[in-house]
């Protein structure tokens, strides 16, 4: 198991100093609306860049020195996002319901048994027709280091109840590390 906290008290590989593309292209697209939550925000680039274009955003992450360095982050910039440290699997105590939800890098890290729980947890804060954007490893990244590849089957299974899958699609995930950037699947799921 992955100390996060340690990790965050040096520069991870997935925190890239900026966002990642995908989530730009989505929102310049017009994809991420209205208020947005960021789940497993890690130093909060992409919730910072996506508060930037106007939304309310909030970003989360269970990883105390992430959670840090996105406020310092927000302070520097003088760009207003609520950071705070939560648990995704039990997001209902947020007490707030987005219009979309974006994560980058957080499904990969959860087990079979956590990602009910998860979906459950977003269900309880994402509007109805809202929509999750989620960016994640794919079973097409060669190797075993890093986490655990996911496949387009994994990600169906997860959202099979009350979701609707909008798309899958291939899509690079960019890392600090790796400059030709990791495969990933890129997916818009809504809540039905």
């Amino acid at each position: 198991m992955v100390d996060f906290n340690s990790v965050y008290q040096g520069d991870p590989p997935w925190d890239i100093g900026r966002p990642q593309k995908e989530f730009v292209q989505l929102e310049e697209a017009g994809e991420i609306v209205g208020s947005v939550l960021d789940v497993g925000c890690g130093t909060g680039e992409n919730a910072l860049f996506i508060a930037a274009r106007g939304h309310e955003v909030w970003g989360v992450d269970f990883t105390p020195n992430a959670i840090k360095k996105a406020k310092n982050k927000a302070l520097e910039r003088n760009i207003k996002v609520t950071f705070l440290t939560r648990n995704a699997l039990d997001l209902h105590p947020l007490g707030m319901v987005f219009d979309t939800v974006i994560d980058s890098g957080l499904f990969h890290v959860l087990n079979d048994d956590e990602r009910p729980l998860f979906a459950s947890s977003l269900a309880n804060v994402l509007h109805r027709h809202g929509t999750y954007f989620m960016l994640c490893f794919s079973e097409l990244e060669p190797g075993s280091c890093g986490p655990r590849r996911v496949t387009q089957r994994d990600i169906r299974n997860a959202f099979d109840r009350t979701w609707h899958i909008n798309y899958i699609r291939p899509a690079q995930m960019e890392s600090r590390r790796l400059t030709d950037g990791i495969h990933a699947w890129l997916s818009s799921i809504s809540k039905t």
